[in-house]
């Protein structure tokens, strides 16, 4: 065999089938559905690498320059169908796809999901952007499971942009579920998850922000979910005015603290009876930490920087252990609260993830069962290799559930900080969960009574 496309193939037998390997690349390296994949990766590894190489060694001379985009252009509106996107994910179908889906327990893998939903985010922000810009995700505002997934079968994964007056960012609302027979629509039932993203379009030459397209909202649905998008724009807004960086905390926030701290003293006293319980352990003891090298296989579209689907699964998967570690259970995971992306993360660096147990609480159902449900905070950095130079990169917080009371305890300021940062994420979720739990159906936000999750 001769040419730049030949092949090798080998027939692997099987009890019941053929499978061919080839060592022509397949687009699902990365783990992310080929159709995205296909999507989101434009050009080969080694022609980005070889062009990067050429430009840094003064060789393009005469290539032309990254057109300049005016920070105040005028576009014109856009509907939030032009931006629409669903596409099926066959795992009922094809085994071979289903194994780059599924845990050892036979559960499809959530980790692996939230990267077929960052790419597909990517997808629809560029219908909604065009080409000339450069899209990055900013944060990812809530990740709730409706309806754990019992079996396995098609899912279809589809998304809008809900959200955009102008400004260079936008909200893309998300969801996974059944897929639907032919001729048939999908119910709230068929929900497994819904998610919201918050992209960003900045300026490739200059990577500021650009302004992109405002939406042209028609219906009453349409009003209902860009009303959504603004109160969420302003919450966040509001957010950062009482960040523990700007605000102490408060008088009940101190008193609180102050109570633990006297619990803890109170453990340490040799005419105390008191003790330490058994299920209590201290937040510096929930720690859990890995690091991994940034390869080129998880790359964006822009070839260089990671994109933020691998950072979702790779901090879900460690708040997992983390909340496995810490309950000595298989934890259920009920949502991802909102989290942000701080700084781009280069191939070719060192990626540093530390999951602390940062919140729990005792939960009480209907039937007088015991539950704790608790947020894992996992904070991201990055180091340049060649430089040893280290920034955060992002902060996300995951909650889990585990069907029995366990509880952690911080003991220095800074844990102190992280349980009180912890503490007010827990109640704004709860009143978001609480007003959102009459309209359900249309919303896909979880009432304050939920019952299930999902494990990895």
């Amino acid at each position: 065999m001769s040419g730049s496309r030949w092949r090798v193939l080998y027939l692997v037998r099987t009890n019941v089938r053929y499978r061919n390997f080839s060592i022509v690349r397949e687009l699902r390296t990365d783990g992310v559905f080929s159709a995205l994949t296909e999507m989101r990766v434009k050009t080969p590894w080694i022609e980005a690498l070889r062009q990067k190489q050429k430009e840094d060694a003064g060789e393009t001379f005469g290539k032309p320059a990254l057109p300049f985009i005016q920070a105040d252009r005028k576009l014109a509106p856009k509907r939030m169908a032009d931006s629409h996107h669903a596409m099926i994910l066959p795992l009922g179908r094809d085994p071979w796809l289903l194994d780059n889906y599924l845990n050892a327990n036979g559960h499809v893998r959530l980790g692996s999901l939230f990267m077929d939903l960052d790419a597909l985010s990517g997808i629809i922000a560029y219908k909604h952007t065009g080409e000339l810009v450069t899209t990055v995700t900013a944060a990812v505002d809530r990740i709730t499971i409706k309806n754990p997934l019992k079996d396995i079968c098609d899912l279809q994964l589809s998304g809008k942009v809900t959200y955009a007056t102008g400004r260079s960012s936008m909200e893309i609302g998300l969801q996974v579920a059944r897929a639907p027979l032919n001729g048939e629509s999908i119910q709230d039932s068929d929900v497994l998850l819904t998610c919201t993203f918050t992209m960003v379009s900045l300026d490739p030459a200059t990577k500021r922000p650009v302004n992109i397209a405002p939406l042209l909202v028609e219906t009453e649905e349409e009003r209902r979910l860009f009303a959504l998008g603004e109160k969420n724009y302003q919450a966040k807004k509001a957010l950062g005015k009482v960040s523990l960086r700007k605000q102490h905390p408060n008088e009940k926030e101190s008193a609180a603290i102050h109570n633990i701290w006297l619990q803890q003293l109170s453990f340490r006293d040799p005419k105390s009876n008191d003790t330490k319980p058994g299920n209590v352990t201290y937040m510096d003891k929930t720690r859990m930490h890995s690091a991994q090298i940034m390869q080129p296989q998880y790359r964006n579209r822009h070839n260089f920087m990671i994109f933020g689907g691998f950072l979702l699964k790779q901090t879900f998967e460690l708040a997992f252990c983390c909340a496995a570690a810490f309950a000595h259970d298989r934890p259920a995971f009920l949502s991802l609260d909102p989290s942000t992306f701080e700084n781009p993360v280069p191939v070719g660096s060192v990626l540093y993830l530390t999951a602390t147990v940062a919140y729990t609480e005792k939960v009480e159902d209907d039937n007088g069962n015991f539950s704790t449900r608790m947020q894992i905070r996992v904070d991201s950095r990055v180091r340049d290799v060649e430089h040893g130079a280290t920034k955060p990169t992002g902060q996300f917080n995951y909650t889990f559930s585990v069907p029995k009371e366990v509880s952690v305890m911080p003991r220095s300021y800074e844990e102190f900080m992280i349980w009180t940062d912890a503490t007010r994420r827990v109640k704004r979720v709860a009143a978001i969960l609480h007003e959102g739990s009459t309209n359900t159906d249309k919303d896909g936000v979880l009432s304050p009574h939920f019952v299930g999750g999902m494990t990895e």
